[in-house]
């Protein structure tokens, strides 16, 4: 009997014993995670990198939700008011190079021939194949007759090519943005593809790829009124042409005149010497001919170094100018220009173009945000993962800065505030591309730009024991 009982006693005590012993266990195992996710954290730095696969799905995610911000020009990003400049173009629009923004704008989406502004998707297919090692500036070109001088339609810009003469690639580029030479703008065509149809394919592949769907060319030279643009989109594609090829603008757009041809460029046999055009041009070009650059604004309007004039009856007067002052770039296109003959066009280019610059240089400025525009590293607790990292939604480096306040553009400046402001950490599950911070540029009252800063993975919550453990951090 003593026997039962003294196991009956012993029964008892463990079974009072094992629930407690396992919740200690219990006990034990979570302080354990505790201390382990503690250190964990204590250790976290940085998010795990993205896989391409994370990357290609967070950036086509922003592209499309934040598509207006992806685009090579866009609208500022703050509304202005009071903007009423004088411009007799049809159609013009003004841009800031370093991030895109227009900052104004007259009828630029109408659909209109670009004319010789045409050359400068010319000269950009010209500068790839450069800058791909496939073609050197001072390669000898060989000139077909469909790119003599003689040949050209009539009343075409020139820059007199003539059979056998001896040109370099530098010099057809030359006399394609000075002189505006439909004849340099064959020799282009058959030297880096053989022919017209190949290289307006090439120019046309360039407008799709920088999603320019009004512009459109059947040749190279500007001279078909069936090429078209507008005002928008040819200062979209300038912006690109000037950020890829920026020594362009000094080596061939900024050169005010051009002599062509000199004696080295004559066929064998062949001097420097007048000639009789009156029966028209000759196939041997031997007058040494200056021409100056047709952008009447090289000289005259501070900054300014480029780019290209236009002109047939269906565009009227077209001008793609830009220029630089301290810094900071503008970027305007007028089309449609008003005149009766080239002095009224020039006149109407230089009246027009001088406004617009003017009037960005007055009253915008660049200011570098760059430092600010950074990833933003976080602690998640609860989660699969331990950090995530937020991004800007879109890249933005340079903000357009209004001249509202002080006295001067540079008491201005040292005004702008750029925020940023992110929580200390998230918890729970991240959902990617979700906002959950931001940075504000600030001026005064005006807020010149709001960027979120979303998260750059999708991460889901942990299961109910981590969520505790870290429970105990994120208070």
């Amino acid at each position: 009997m003593s026997e039962n009982n003294s196991k009956k006693k012993w029964y008892s005590s463990w079974a009072f014993r094992i629930p407690f012993i396992i919740l200690l266990v219990l006990l034990f195992s979570f302080c354990s995670l505790v201390v382990v996710r503690g250190f964990q954290f204590k250790k976290e730095f940085a998010a795990n990198p993205l896989s391409v696969n994370q990357k290609n799905e967070l950036d086509l995610l922003l592209k499309n939700k934040y598509s207006e911000r992806y685009q090579i020009i866009q609208s500022l990003p703050y509304n202005l008011t009071g903007q009423k400049l004088s411009v007799g173009a049809g159609s013009a629009i003004l841009i800031d190079v370093a991030n895109g923004n227009v900052i104004y704008e007259k009828n630029a989406d109408e659909v209109i021939p670009p004319a010789s502004m045409t050359k400068l998707f010319a000269m950009y297919v010209v500068d790839e194949e450069v800058s791909a090692g496939r073609l050197h500036y001072d390669d000898i070109i060989p000139l077909p007759p469909e790119c003599w001088a003689c040949n050209m339609p009539p009343h075409s810009s020139l820059m007199f090519l003539g059979e056998g003469h001896q040109v370099t690639l530098e010099e057809l580029l030359l006399g394609l943005s000075i002189c505006s030479g439909n004849d340099a703008a064959y020799a282009l065509a058959y030297a880096v593809c053989g022919s017209m149809e190949a290289f307006v394919a090439r120019m046309n592949q360039v407008a799709v790829g920088l999603g320019l769907s009004n512009t459109h060319f059947v040749e190279s030279s500007g001279y078909s009124e069936l090429n078209t643009t507008t005002a928008r989109e040819m200062a979209a594609f300038a912006k690109v042409y000037i950020n890829h090829h920026p020594d362009s603008l000094k080596r061939f757009h900024s050169v005010e005149k051009f002599t062509y041809p000199k004696a080295r460029n004559l066929a064998p046999g062949h001097v420097l010497a007048a000639q009789d055009f009156t029966q028209g041009l000759p196939r041997h070009i031997t007058m040494s001919i200056t021409q100056q650059n047709t952008n009447p604004l090289l000289g005259k309007l501070p900054g300014c170094d480029g780019l290209k004039t236009g002109y047939i009856h269906e565009s009227g007067y077209n001008l793609s100018l830009t220029a630089e002052r301290n810094g900071v770039r503008f970027l305007s296109v007028t089309m449609k220009g008003p005149g009766n003959n080239t002095a009224e066009g020039q006149a109407g280019r230089v009246k027009d173009g001088t406004t617009l610059m003017e009037y960005g240089f007055k009253n915008f400025a660049d200011y570098d945000i760059e430092n600010f525009v950074q990833p933003v590293f976080l602690k998640v607790y609860g989660s699969r993962e331990r950090a995530v990292n937020l991004v800007p939604a879109f890249e933005v480096k340079t903000e357009t800065v209004p001249f509202i306040t002080g006295e001067t553009m540079a008491q201005n400046l040292e005004q702008v505030q750029v925020k940023v402001s992110v929580p200390q950490h998230l918890i729970g599950d991240v959902v990617l591309g979700y906002e959950y911070g931001q940075i504000e540029v600030l001026l005064g009252d005006y807020v010149l730009d709001r960027i979120p800063l979303v998260a750059d993975r999708q991460i889901e919550k942990a299961n109910v024991l981590i969520r505790a453990a870290d429970a105990v951090y994120c208070k």
